[in-house]
């Protein structure tokens, strides 16, 4: 039985499956996306290749070379160099696609070079026919001595004998496919002899890659073999061209493409969809059904969960010992929990239709549509993904900028991707929304509720694009800039790969969320319902007095006690302190509350209120959230507290405040500085301020 698995790295450029191989070989649940940069870091996994002997499978960032210009490329390389890093593999698994085989042979070619055992794995053998491919697999090993893997992760094909390959990896041949050091013969056999112990490939990468590896010094190196940037450009080009020449000459002999059997349609639905008018408009039209199905599709589930809460808290209030684990249990946990719940179906759509999106293709297209517009605002067309994908979380949206190679681009891309809306925010706008925005259809199909949501993932991206624009004036940085993107061919969807994504980014988010939902839901309900001052103490007996000559029921009394308590407890002392700050905005010491709470995550806000008006009422109908919301009244002026002045209010300072810690934390790790985050926060949080400030003014 063999006590340590074998270390398999999966290799290869944006778009070839790599992922889909991954969870075929692991059954681990990662994302799959079909545009590049999906990969941020390095995933892990297990596959069991036999009943004693398993592999440890490590998912690498798709690279298009080892001539790194990315974040994500140096990962790839930094771990091939380093024999002593613990994920070094025994094997390399290189996965291709039958469609860009010429273009994903260089990355296979290089690895080859630095005496790894090497599979090359080519995907998608389903679509041969499709594309009027055949393949010599016998003569293609011949040529690049190594073992291939025909495989298609879609159809579940090739899967076993791949498993098979990588148990006897011992048996591939490490010796590389051609002789690139002839580009320089003098140069190389000089670094050769310096070096007699080292690997000529690697030392070559060391010189040209921002990289070290075992006790050598990249200085060390490069002080004994001084060469010009620019003479190691040319070298490298010319190790490109070699490398291209053997890759054609290889393919010539086991490649055969008869283009009169192909029966793709991909030109002609790309001249549509990048098209520079009709594009645009698919692209918006797209964008305006996911919002209405947001609405409409998710509106029976959530009634039926918002519903559901409510019982079980009146259930757990009736039917619990009385006492303060009961009041937790009822007017804490429960509550808080619920706030959260409520919005995962229009969540799980979300993530459903961004999903489907990108197994599809379309998302590439939609990066190169967006291309020329964004360089005009100081951002790149890879920008659009963060961007995009930060309507899921901001979190990985700001880590998939490292496939961005320009610096600046990258770094402003960064800043501003927080404006976009991620689904954190969409709780609180989706109850705000169904509070002040009456359930009218224009032209009888158009949901209003979901025209506004639209509206604010607009605002969002608008004033992403307009802070990039106001950052590419103000940042004096000199980077060059230049855009390649992939065009994956499209794609059906695979329903396996759409419902993992779903349901792990929607864990993700319950999951996480969660966490702190518990917390401050304990903390919350305790500072809302324990008090030191003596008007908490003598809450019964002050409101027995106000109510002295007037008659009120049982349950008209509680709640004017608890509500007075609440008033005077821990919680609302602190509402009470930042009251003359928010109250401009249209809020009242109970939204203070949740706005402060809600820096740990956007979605707290509703759980917290939640929570608070749990607290504040006793009454004996099950009301839901939305319905306490929508009666609290402004105890001085008697009218709603949620009106629309100060839902529009506060659906612009969730637009542009960072009311988030972890997307801080992130943007202080990609920048490696607390600089950028500091400014970041300070420049939203006033920006909403102000904003929400001049809305509430003039609607109120």
């Amino acid at each position: 039985m063999s006590k340590n698995p074998i270390k398999v790295a999966l290799i290869g450029n944006p778009n070839v499956g790599k992922t889909s191989v991954f969870n075929e070989l692991t059954g681990l649940n990662q994302q799959v996306g079909n545009y590049p940069g999906i990969t941020v870091e390095k995933k892990q996994g297990v596959c069991k290749l036999n009943e004693t002997i398993k592999a440890k499978i490590i998912d690498l960032p798709g690279t298009y070379s080892l001539n790194a210009s990315s974040i994500d490329e140096n990962v790839v390389i930094e771990l091939l160099l380093n024999k002593n890093d613990e994920d070094f593999p025994d094997v390399a698994v290189v996965v291709t696609e039958v469609e860009n085989l010429k273009r994903n042979l260089l990355l296979f070619t290089q690895i080859k070079d630095l005496e790894i055992p090497t599979i090359l794995v080519i995907n998608m053998a389903d679509r041969m026919k499709l594309k009027g491919i055949e393949l010599d697999i016998p003569v293609l090993e011949k040529e690049l001595k190594t073992k291939i893997a025909l495989i298609s992760s879609r159809k579940k094909i090739g899967i076993d004998y791949l498993k098979d390959l990588i148990l006897n990896y011992n048996a591939l041949s490490t010796e590389p496919c051609l002789n690139a050091s002839s580009i320089d013969p003098d140069y190389f056999n000089n670094l050769r002899r310096a070096f007699p112990n080292q690997l000529l490939y690697k030392l070559w990468l060391v010189i040209t890659q921002d990289v070290n590896f075992l006790n050598l010094d990249r200085n060390e190196i490069k002080s004994s073999f001084t060469k010009s940037h620019s003479d190691l450009k040319k070298l490298q080009q010319k190790e490109t061209i070699k490398r291209y020449q053997f890759i054609n000459d290889t393919l010539k002999l086991g490649q055969k493409i008869d283009v009169s059997k192909a029966t793709d349609i991909r030109a002609k639905i790309d001249r549509v969809l990048t098209h520079k008018i009709f594009g645009y408009v698919i692209f918006f039209g797209i964008l305006m059904l996911i919002f209405q199905f947001l609405f409409d599709w998710s509106s029976i589930p959530m009634d039926f969960i918002d519903e559901t809460f409510a019982n079980l808290s009146s259930l757990a209030k009736h039917h619990l010992p009385a006492g303060e684990f009961t009041n937790l249990i009822s007017e804490g946990l429960i509550p808080g929990i619920g706030g959260i719940v409520i919005f995962i179906p229009q969540i799980a759509f979300l993530f459903l239709f961004i999903s489907v999106l990108e197994e599809s293709g379309y998302m590439s297209r939609v990066v190169f549509l967006m291309d020329k517009i964004m360089r005009k605002f100081g951002l790149s067309g890879k920008s659009i993904v963060p961007l995009i994908s930060g309507t899921a979380c901001a979190i990985p949206a700001i880590m998939s900028a490292r496939n961005i190679e320009n610096w600046k681009e990258r770094l402003i891309t960064i800043l501003v991707t927080p404006f976009t809306t991620c689904s954190a925010r969409l709780p609180v706008y989706a109850i705000l929304i169904s509070l002040i925005i009456p359930e009218k259809r224009i032209f009888g199909f158009l949901s209003l509720q979901g025209l506004t949501l639209m509206a604010l993932y607009l605002i969002g991206f608008g004033m992403a694009v307009f802070s990039a624009f106001l950052l590419n004036k103000y940042l004096k940085l000199s980077c060059k800039s230049y855009f390649v993107v992939e065009m994956p061919s499209y794609k059906i969807p695979m329903f396996k790969n759409v419902g993992i994504n779903v349901l792990e980014k929607t864990k993700a988010f319950v999951t996480g969320a969660g966490k702190i939902i518990l917390a401050l839901s304990v903390i919350l309900w305790y500072l809302g319902s324990h008090g030191l001052s003596d008007d908490f103490n003598n809450a019964e007996k002050i409101i027995t007095q106000q109510n002295q000559n007037t008659t009120i029921s049982t349950e008209e009394f509680e709640d004017q006690v608890n509500s007075f308590k609440l008033e005077n407890s821990y919680i609302g002392y602190m509402g009470k302190a930042i009251e003359p700050a928010i109250r401009p905005l249209g809020y009242d010491w109970k939204i203070g509350v949740a706005v402060v709470s809600s820096f740990a995550a956007r979605e707290v806000f509703v759980g917290t209120l939640a929570t608070i008006y749990s607290v504040g009422s006793h009454s004996e109908e099950e009301t839901t959230i939305k319905n306490r919301m929508a009666a609290e009244v402004h105890p001085e002026t008697g009218k709603k507290v949620f009106n629309f002045a100060t839902g529009i209010s506060l659906l612009l300072f969730y637009a542009f405040a960072m009311q988030c810690i972890s997307t801080l934390a992130i943007v202080k790790k990609e920048t490696n500085s607390w600089k950028w985050p500091i400014i970041q926060l300070v420049f939203m949080s006033g920006f909403a301020y102000i904003t929400s400030l001049i809305a509430y003014q003039f609607l109120k």
